[in-house]
């Protein structure tokens, strides 16, 4: 804490700061980052293992198999957070279990389950992009961004 913040505090209030940070318990760093490690890895394995499944049994290119591969992890995913089984590995895993589509799927399942008692176009429909509306709409506008510098660079370059 810089020494500015301190010195607005009362004596008392900084009293209490010592004392609730000497309480404070301490994070595991290195177990949550080796438990977010195996968690994400295994996710991107089954992945891996179901684009592979894809490629050898139903004759699909590398690039083709990405869309049947990500369909099936959202699935997968929502079906986990409906049963309640997903946030416990995210409780174990922490920052692991967020890679991006199956955490992304968790978030939009989560929120129409948690609204669904307010009906199916107010609350599902409402509430089901609340949390992830931040995401879809820093990666339009990011997708954005970049087609404009491609094309900046190819009309230029083309010069």
């Amino acid at each position: 804490m810089s020494n500015k913040k301190i010195k607005k505090l009362t004596l008392t209030q900084q009293e209490y700061k010592v004392f609730a940070k000497a309480r404070e318990p301490k994070r595991p760093v290195l177990k949550n980052v080796i438990r977010a490690f195996i968690a994400g890895g295994i996710i991107c394995t089954i992945g891996q293992g179901l684009q592979m499944i894809f490629m050898m049994y139903f004759g699909f290119s590398e690039v083709t198999a990405g869309n049947p591969t990500v369909a099936v992890l959202i699935i997968i995913s929502v079906l986990l957070t409906g049963f309640g089984v997903y946030d416990h590995l995210a409780q174990w895993a922490g920052a692991g279990s967020a890679v991006p589509v199956t955490g992304f799927a968790n978030t939009v399942a989560s929120a129409a389950i948690e609204h669904r008692t307010e009906g199916y176009v107010l609350g599902v429909g409402g509430n089901m992009f609340k949390l992830a509306g931040s995401v879809i709409a820093y990666g339009v506008f990011s997708a954005f961004v970049v087609a404009l510098v491609k094309i900046t660079v190819k009309a230029l370059g083309g010069m």
